[in-house]
């Protein structure tokens, strides 16, 4: 029997090493397959965004074309008395007799409103990326003043990287948002895989890590 036990450490060893190399290699494999789905998923978020952002990156210095909106309707619409003040049913009646969608109420300017030198006036707002609605009203007034504007589609790109274009978009964006973080994380977890710290020091995620940091500290202070 002590004879034996070298040989059987030694097999308990080589076992317990293929089951810890073949736990790394199912673990590799999903992660890989994880990494495909969410490119996948994020495939035409990314050539939306891509295209966009490099778009709006350089709507100042190289002046590249930003798409325009039209206004396609002006109206002066009689507010009932009931209305005049209360800003959220004002805007479900607004919503109701024009057949608008996904509308939000703000009461003055951001950060101001009575007392601190801002305005009372109501702007209430909404539609998509591509037709928009907008109205702005004095509380207490008689009437309100009413507009509808169309974007072109490149302006509508725009605003839909933007997050400009509904609920459901927002929460279809959401979604890309989070797989281009996973799809990150996953990337990086591979490229590390096997590699020692000095070789991913020099290879191109440290590389590209370096300029990030370099470039984006004097974009912040």
């Amino acid at each position: 029997m002590d004879g034996n036990t070298p040989t059987t450490n030694t097999t308990s060893r080589a076992t317990a090493n293929r089951r810890a190399a073949n736990r790394g290699l199912t673990t590799y494999r999903w992660m890989r397959q994880i990494h495909l789905w969410i490119g996948a998923w994020g495939a035409l978020a990314a050539v939306l965004y891509g295209i966009t952002g490099f778009v709006m990156n350089h709507r100042f210095d190289m002046v590249l074309p930003q798409g325009d909106s039209v206004e396609v309707a002006r109206l002066t619409i009689a507010v009932p008395e009931e209305l005049r003040t209360d800003p959220d049913g004002l805007l479900t009646w607004l919503a109701a007799t024009h057949d608008l969608r996904d509308g939000s109420v703000r009461q003055g300017p951001p950060g101001r409103g009575p007392g601190r030198g801002g305005s009372d006036d109501w702007l209430l707002r909404g539609g998509n990326a591509r037709n928009t609605w907008s109205a702005n009203y004095t509380p207490g007034a008689a009437t309100i003043e009413f507009s509808q504007s169309q974007a072109s589609w490149l302006a509508s790109a725009n605003r839909l990287h933007k997050s400009i274009g509904g609920t459901a978009w927002i929460l279809l964006s959401d979604s890309f948002a989070i797989a281009m973080t996973l799809l990150g994380i996953t990337g990086l977890w591979m490229w590390a895989r096997g590699r020692r710290p000095r070789t991913l020091v020099l290879s191109v995620v440290g590389v590209s890590t370096l300029v990030t940091v370099v470039i984006l500290g004097p974009a912040l202070f």
